[in-house]
């Protein structure tokens, strides 16, 4: 079992804080974290691009969006910081375009190929050819070995399929209330199953469940993302599980980082999936304590984009190496 179900908050951010590398003269651009987050269509243009702005502003070096091509101008036109990538498309858009489901799956792929860690899910809605699409490139992703988050629609595909990603620990699903309950009846589980049971019953892939606290289980361990003096902000905005995913996947991209030995960082070696569980639990903890500060300075006011004016102020006060 891991150390990690022992330990206090702080001695867990300790560890988070491990994973994270120094910036260093000798690093090179996008050596420290590059991420890709696929979805995006047309009905659904904020949530790929609050995804990875955030973990561009969370410290992510290069943020690709793979969309369909209906979203990709407007999601440009959001910011010149990500790169946007209109390989993805919807039907209708397909048969304009006289492109192969092949091809598609095929561009993607280039992306993929690379980046450190993917987002999938966010805004890529139900149209059917999307979603064969980004299951392809899912089974594509799992057999480079990729770490990633699965988030949104991308749960979606999972109920449909759970064999899609059981036993693969190199993922994380970040499902809400109801994402969770969806879960775990697709995963033959009775309602109101634990998030130890859901994870169990999907061969130990990493859940998030969302709530007032928290959760993050492996099935074998179970913690609770919380910290002294941070509680989260009291609205409830669409998005904010954007930018949740966004933040997980940079430190899911700084966890291979360290797997590759980019910098030195001592004798106590943090395992394969320490570093999967640290990530979700250190993107919990700056999720709340982002939204917590957004809400204190906006209140009912609040709204998605005011989350990404404080990621840098919360990875500064939780996570930043430059000051310990």
């Amino acid at each position: 079992m891991s150390r990690l179900g022992k330990l206090t908050s702080k001695e867990t951010l300790k560890l988070v804080q491990s994973m994270v590398p120094p910036l260093k003269p000798s690093f090179h651009k996008g050596q420290a974290g590059r991420i890709a987050v696929i979805g995006g269509c047309e009905d659904y243009t904020g949530a790929p691009y609050f995804s990875a702005m955030a973990a561009t502003v969370f410290g992510a070096d290069m943020s690709h969006i793979v969309c369909a091509y209906e979203a990709a101008t407007v999601i440009k036109s959001y910011s010149p910081d990500l790169m946007v990538h209109p390989y993805l498309h919807e039907t209708a858009s397909q048969q304009r375009a006289g492109v192969s489901e092949s091809e598609i799956v095929e561009r993607a792929k280039t992306i993929v190929d690379r980046v450190h860690a993917l987002v999938v899910g966010p805004g890529m809605g139900r149209d059917k050819l999307m979603l064969s699409t980004v299951t392809e490139i899912l089974k594509y992703a799992i057999s480079q070995d990729m770490p990633m988050v699965i988030d949104a629609d991308g749960l979606f595909l999972v109920q449909q399929d759970p064999k899609l990603i059981r036993g693969y620990k190199r993922a994380i699903l970040t499902p809400n209330k109801v994402e969770f309950e969806r879960l775990v009846k697709a995963s033959g589980l009775e309602s109101g199953s634990s998030i130890k049971q859901l994870s169990e019953a999907l061969g130990g892939v990493l859940v998030v469940q969302k709530g007032m606290v928290d959760l993050v289980s492996d099935g074998t361990v179970t913690i609770e993302a919380k910290y002294e003096g941070i509680q989260g902000g009291l609205k409830r905005v669409g998005g904010q599980g954007d930018t949740m995913s966004g933040i997980m996947v940079t430190l899911l991209a700084w966890s291979e980082a360290y797997r590759n030995k980019l910098w030195e960082h001592g004798e106590h070696q943090l395992s394969d999936s320490e570093l999967l569980l640290l990530s979700a639990w250190g993107a919990c903890l700056a999720t709340k304590y982002t939204s917590q500060l957004a809400f204190e300075s906006k209140g009912r006011a609040m709204v998605t984009s005011d989350l990404q004016g404080f990621i840098g102020r919360v990875y500064n006060e939780l996570f930043s190496v430059e000051k310990s």
